[in-house]
C-alpha cells in the first residue's frame, strides 16, 4: 500500500525523489497515479483493450527508463501523455473494429429505456466515428475533447505546429459531428410526424 504521506505530494516533488535520489517508492507512486490515463489515452486512439493495455505498460515502463532525462521545465503529465501517443500511434492504423461490449453506459438517469437505448446507439456511432479517423487525428481529437489538453500542450504532445493540431481537430470534430448528423437524421423519434400524426400536432 502506498504510504498515505505520499499521496499528497505533488508530480514534481515525485519526479525528484524518484528521478535525483533514487527514491523507489515514489516512482511507484508517480506511476500509479498516472496509470489510468495511460490506459485511457491509449484505448481511445487503438480502440483494443488488450492492446490499449501493452501500451500503457510499454509507456510507463518507457517513463521509468528516461526519467533521468526527462525535464522539470514540463510537466510529468505532458510528457506522458508524449510517450503514450508515440507509442500507441506507432501500432495504431485505421481501427473500425468497435468492441461493443467496451462501450460505458451512458449517462441520463433519468432516461427512460427508449432514451438509454438512443444515447447507447448514439455512443456506437461516435466510437465507430473515431475509430474510422485517421490515428493523428484520432489522437488530436482524444487528448483535447477527453484529456482537456490546450492547443500549445497538443502540439508540444503531437510535435506539430499549432496550425497542423488546429487543422487536425477541425477535421476531427467534422467527422464526429457528420456522423451523429447522419444517425439523427436517420433515427425516428417520438416527435417525428408520420401518417397517424397530424403535422399541426408537432411542436
Amino acid at each position: 500500500m502506498v504510504a498515505a504521506h505520499l499521496e499528497q505530494i505533488s508530480d514534481a516533488e515525485l519526479v525528484v525523489r524518484a528521478r535525483d535520489r533514487g527514491d523507489g517508492v515514489a516512482l511507484d507512486e508517480l506511476l500509479r497515479r498516472h496509470r489510468d490515463t495511460a490506459y485511457r489515452v491509449a484505448l481511445r486512439i487503438c480502440l483494443n483493450p488488450a492492446e490499449a493495455e501493452d501500451i500503457a505498460q510499454e509507456s510507463l515502463v518507457r517513463a521509468w527508463r528516461s526519467l533521468g532525462r526527462f525535464r522539470s521545465d514540463a510537466a510529468f503529465s505532458t510528457w506522458l501523455y508524449r510517450i503514450t501517443t508515440n507509442t500507441a500511434l506507432k501500432r495504431a492504423g485505421r481501427r473500425t473494429d468497435v468492441v461493443m461490449a467496451e462501450l460505458p453506459e451512458p449517462p441520463g438517469p433519468d432516461l427512460d429505456p427508449a432514451g438509454r437505448v438512443v444515447q447507447r446507439e448514439r455512443l456506437a456511432v461516435a466510437i465507430a466515428a473515431l475509430a474510422a479517423l485517421a490515428p493523428q487525428q484520432r489522437a488530436c481529437w482524444v487528448l483535447r475533447e477527453v484529456e482537456g489538453l490546450s492547443y500549445d500542450e497538443l502540439a508540444e504532445v503531437l510535435g506539430l505546429t499549432l496550425a497542423a493540431v488546429k487543422g487536425r481537430l477541425f477535421r476531427a470534430r467534422a467527422e464526429l459531428t457528420a456522423a451523429l448528423a447522419r444517425y439523427d437524421q436517420d433515427t425516428p423519434t417520438e416527435n417525428t410526424p408520420n401518417e397517424d400524426t397530424p403535422t399541426k400536432d408537432v411542436p
